[in-house]
């Protein structure tokens, strides 16, 4: 009972559109898509250990049933927290990158996060967030290779890396919605102050949790060139119209000066 008080008092949640949800997880987004009533959505990310029972109770207020499939943007611990127990609890097919799957099958682990970069106290201490691999065995299956996304119709992911090797982000053409991940987010995630206040500003990707900050960027100029109307990111509120569109213009343009640190490990 302490427990659920407590994540209760961590959690809050968004209505980006009349189909899209995000429920903020302590400092990470879960997004649920799809009309509320309906049997057919999808769950993006899982967030933080400890919240499955919000996930579970938002679902089922908002939804008809349990998700047709849950889709991780990536497998950072912060995304992928309560996705065993989900799966446990619903029985539903997990999807992610087949370049991620390594990090989902217990096969390897992400590198050790950098404290060193982005200046801020959840920077400094990121050496103490867990980077090691989870193991979803056989209920994790690779993502559609026509970019489609099961029980979506009308989405399609693309391949966004540079945070994690086989990151993804979600678009919606004919409606300009997006679903970032960490590909680019809207709270500098380094600091503690930010986070603590949800500072809206478009930032790159958490730079203490980094693989490939070229890859990173080639992502950002992809996702703004679709030119959303509104997103959804892994951090901070979502964003939309022309504050999303110039700031993620910005960061495109100038992103080795606004996102990518002077030194680090992944530099």
């Amino acid at each position: 009972m302490a427990n659920h008080l407590f994540t209760e008092g961590m959690t809050a949640n968004e209505e980006a559109a009349p189909d899209l949800l995000s429920l903020r997880t302590l400092f990470v987004n879960v997004c649920f898509i799809g009309e509320p009533g309906s049997r057919s959505w999808v769950l993006v990310d899982t967030g933080m250990a400890g919240f499955t029972d919000s996930i579970i109770r938002l679902a089922e207020e908002r939804f008809a049933g349990p998700p047709v499939a849950i889709v991780l943007t990536h497998g950072h611990f912060d995304h992928v927290g309560s996705v065993i127990e989900l799966v446990q609890n619903w029985g539903t097919p997990v999807y992610a990158h087949p370049l991620e799957l390594p990090y989902l099958t217990g096969m390897k682990d992400y590198q050790q996060p950098d404290p060193s970069v982005g200046g801020g106290l959840l920077s400094s201490v990121s050496f103490l967030y867990p980077n090691d691999a989870i193991d979803l065995d056989d209920r994790i299956t690779r993502l559609p290779e026509d970019g489609s996304v099961p029980g979506a119709p009308g989405w399609r992911w693309l391949h966004t890396p540079g945070h994690t090797p086989g990151h993804i982000s979600l678009f919606h053409e004919r409606r300009r919605l997006l679903v970032a991940g960490d590909a680019f987010i809207t709270v500098k995630q380094e600091s503690a102050l930010a986070v603590f206040l949800q500072e809206k500003e478009i930032h790159g990707p958490p730079a203490y949790f980094m693989t490939d900050w070229q890859a990173a960027q080639r992502s950002v100029e992809l996702l703004s060139g679709l030119k959303p109307e509104i997103a959804i990111t892994g951090h901070g509120h979502y964003m939309q119209g022309n504050e999303l569109t110039t700031q993620l213009e910005r960061l495109a343009e100038d992103f080795e000066y606004k996102a990518v640190p002077k030194q680090g490990r992944f530099v």
